[in-house]
């Protein structure tokens, strides 16, 4: 991707969000979000990629809602953009979400299964081991604000009689 489509995709997914939570008050729209928009080079078209929190079906009507809300969207950013092409909005379903979610189970399934040896579980590992070690042999060292032994604050100076003549 160019810089420029980067661009005219970062102010896409600005602008889409900003028209839907304003503009369109449709009851099949769930918990969403507009995780990136990739347009293609000649400003043609854009695919907008939504993830929705919910079940299958949540996730299909709320696909289908914005589907069905696309020309509507694409009218509205119209007068904002300053381009004499307005791109196709083509709404695509995003998983990745669940895709690092089911990624993450899997490896906090293997980690358990390595602590479940005797060994001691991943969230640890070697680092924590050798933070435990620093902990138990170098003093903590403490912050300002934890001290007793700081300065309290004083009255401010009131001039000498010596100064004020």
């Amino acid at each position: 991707m160019t810089r420029r489509t980067q661009q005219m995709g970062e102010f896409l997914r600005e602008e889409v969000v900003d028209i839907i939570r304003s503009e369109i008050d449709d009851p099949r729209l769930g918990f969403w979000t507009v995780t990136r928009v990739e347009v293609l080079p000649d400003f043609r078209s854009a695919r907008i990629y939504v993830s929705v929190l919910g079940t299958d079906g949540e996730r299909k009507e709320t696909l289908t809602a914005l589907r069905g809300a696309a020309g509507f969207i694409r009218s509205h950013l119209k007068p904002r953009m300053r381009t004499r092409i307005i791109p196709d909005l083509d709404f695509r379903d995003d998983r990745s979400m669940e895709h690092a979610e089911e990624i993450d189970r899997t490896l906090r399934a293997l980690r358990g299964e390595k602590g479940g040896e005797g060994g001691r579980s991943a969230p640890g590992g070697r680092f924590a081991e050798e933070e435990e070690t620093l902990e138990r042999t170098l003093p903590r060292a403490s912050s300002p604000l934890e001290r007793s032994d700081s300065p309290q604050r004083s009255a401010p100076l009131s001039p000498s009689p010596e100064e004020t003549v």
